[in-house]
């Protein structure tokens, strides 16, 4: 650091702690420093451990005082990364036009302090309140060992979940959408919560179209490419432009209250007769719409495409063998069923299918060629075939692979990544035997080009409904769809994690023309969690 610049700092923060007497009285020498003996001659040892109760509360205290003063680099300077804090932290005031900050902070939980934000917004003569809650955590410096905030851009606001978002204040990029369903009904963030940010992509990347007009926000601008803003205040309403959605009113309030029972959890339901998203809902801490762009592991609801591929390339059938050995070794690897499963070595695909047996799955990859199961899931599924739904969505990769992951990818394991969007779609595809990319703002709106696959032969969607429908009534997901009638079918997953203690709970089904798909992160087996979400979407008529 430039001596000039550390000068300025120490200058900054004895302003600070002259003027922000509220918070007690505060060190100087101890807070730049570490602290060291009045008198001393020498340096004083670096300090070790956790930060006492004393440097929480005053590192804290001399934070808040620099940010209510709009001293960003003082502020920067207590923190373990003022590069990254100091831009964020002067913006505040500039960019952010946020003024006359109060920092109320609560009682310290350990080093964590919890504390409120009161201020104004002010624009172009517009003002209004803005009032937030967040939380900072004290840490010891690594070379230091002075007491420091750990730099989060969420000590600034919640809302910025990454290194690099920023609060910006000014006439939106686009206009305000209001967002409709397939009936007219309006679809707001306050109504449906996890909407949230998925109206900001439609509104993001329709909202020129929409036909409304542009007001003033305080809105979170999002490093991530191609991320679209998220307001937080509005200083001026702009008029909002009419969008409308294919989604369902009444099956979006049912996979909203779906979510909201499991932690890390998301739903997408789609109809397969049109392949129209009906409902999506994210319950997750990072606000991220992992039903759209997830990219993990599907577990055994792969089993779906995998069965395809075995009776499309004639190696068995439904009716056919698909021995079920407690294990099975595929080159070095050896593979297990889930505990307490009987062997049955004398095991059709559609009793394997419904148990959900992996060996026999395993057992047929030396008969399946390194890109059958690619080529399965990307002609007659649609998957990573560039999908245009609307909105930004990662399309499911299931990549040709050798050695053990042409076995593990059988099972929904190795390199195949896919997310409930995906998944609901393959159920869409096995029972009807037509493709039809998800879309979740029609295709008329803006006449954009959708992905084309060429399904499945008439033979192997009888065999898949007939599997499906057997695991739904007799099978590993029997409990969990007890009760729906109609014509119905459903697959259990479980997709082991790395460093997980806990699989990722993974369910697909389907009733009538409303196909459903959820994941869980760490939510155990299929029928533990993911399972009563799409089974609450599916009994709610959708």
């Amino acid at each position: 650091m430039r001596k000039g610049a550390k000068a300025a700092i120490v200058g900054s923060v004895f302003v600070v702690m002259v003027g922000g007497a509220g918070y007690g009285a505060f060190n100087i020498v101890h807070a730049l420093t570490g602290g060291g003996a009045p008198g001393s001659t020498g340096p004083a040892p670096v300090k070790t451990g956790p930060p006492s109760a004393a440097e929480v509360k005053d590192t804290s205290a001399a934070f808040f005082a620099a940010w209510e003063k709009g001293r960003g680099a003082s502020a920067a300077a207590l923190t373990n990364n003022a590069g990254k804090a100091e831009p964020l932290l002067t913006s505040y005031g500039r960019a952010a036009h946020i003024t006359g900050v109060r920092i109320t902070p609560g009682a310290p939980a350990g080093a964590t302090v919890p504390f409120s934000v009161k201020a104004t917004v002010s624009y172009e003569g517009k003002s209004e309140p803005l009032a937030y809650r967040s939380r900072l955590t004290v840490v010891r410096g690594l070379t230091t060992g002075r007491a420091l905030v750990d730099w989060q851009p969420s000590v600034v606001h919640p809302g910025l979940t990454h290194m690099d978002d920023t609060l910006v204040t000014g006439e939106s990029t686009t206009p305000p959408i209001e967002a409709v369903d397939r009936d007219g009904k309006v679809l707001t963030k306050q109504r449906y919560p996890s909407l949230g940010p998925i109206l900001d992509e439609l509104r993001a990347k329709y909202g020129d179209r929409a036909g409304g007009t542009a007001g003033v926000e305080l809105v979170i601008h999002h490093a991530a490419p191609d991320s679209a803003d998220t307001p937080l205040l509005t200083l001026s309403e702009g008029r909002a432009g009419r969008l409308p959605t294919t989604l369902r009113a009444s099956a979006q309030a049912a996979a909203e209250r779906a979510v909201l029972k499991y932690g890390e959890s998301s739903v997408v339901a789609v109809q397969p007769s049109s392949g129209e998203v009906l409902a999506v809902a994210n319950n997750r801490n990072d606000g991220w719409n992992a039903a759209f762009l997830g990219e993990v592991a599907p577990g055994s609801t792969m089993k779906i495409v995998s069965a395809a591929t075995l009776i499309d390339n004639g190696i068995t059938e439904a009716s056919g063998p698909a021995p079920c050995p407690s294990e099975a070794t595929w080159q070095s690897q050896t593979f297990h069923n889930i505990e307490k499963m009987p062997p049955d070595e004398d095991a059709t695909l559609s009793e394997s299918f419904a148990r959900s047996c992996n060996t026999a799955f395993v057992k047929y990859a030396d008969e399946v060629k390194v890109d059958s199961l690619t080529d399965e899931a990307k002609d007659r599924f649609g998957i990573g075939l560039d999908w245009q739904t609307g909105i930004p969505s990662f399309d499911g990769s299931v990549p040709a692979s050798g050695g053990p992951d042409t076995a593990a990818a059988l099972i929904g394991q190795g390199q195949v990544q896919m997310n409930p969007l995906t998944m609901a779609s393959v159920t869409a595809t096995a029972t009807t035997g037509a493709f039809r990319q998800p879309v979740i703002v029609p295709r008329s709106l803006d006449d954009r080009e959708l992905a084309h696959a060429r399904g499945l032969p008439a033979s192997t969607v009888e065999q898949l409904r007939a599997m499906m429908n057997r695991t739904a009534t007799s099978g590993t997901a029997a409990g969990v769809m007890s009760g729906l009638s109609g014509r119905i079918g459903a697959k259990t997953g479980s997709a082991e994690v790395d460093g997980n203690a806990r699989s990722d709970s993974w369910f697909t089904g389907y009733r009538g023309d409303v196909a459903a798909a959820a994941m869980v992160q760490d939510g155990g087996h299929g029928i533990d969690a993911a399972g009563p979400i799409v089974a609450a979407v599916l009994r709610s008529g959708a």
